[in-house]
């Protein structure tokens, strides 16, 4: 079963829908996380470097296992090549 069908049963589901939708900033911020760096053609281990830390911190971040800082976010835009900018938007 691919994920797309596997999301499209699990959503049926109100609750799951509802939680999903709770948790939609932060998997788009691990998508752009990822796509910086996929990008970038960089390793974690890469990114890691540049950021002078270790590779489980990078993975830890692009699996949403942490809470990352501004500061954290921003040196690893930068190790990726990218800046980094925070835009508002009003809710609906």
């Amino acid at each position: 079963m691919s994920l797309q069908k596997l999301k499209q049963r699990a959503f049926k589901n109100s609750d799951v829908k509802a939680e999903y939708d709770k948790l939609e900033a932060e998997f788009n911020l691990i998508d752009q996380l990822l796509s910086m760096r996929t990008k970038a053609g960089l390793t974690q281990e890469q990114v890691a470097e540049k950021m002078n830390t270790q590779k489980s911190n990078i993975s830890r971040l692009e699996r949403g296992n942490t809470n990352p800082s501004w500061a954290t976010l921003l040196k690893y835009a930068h190790a990726c090549g990218y800046e980094l900018s925070l835009k508002t938007q009003k809710r609906h």
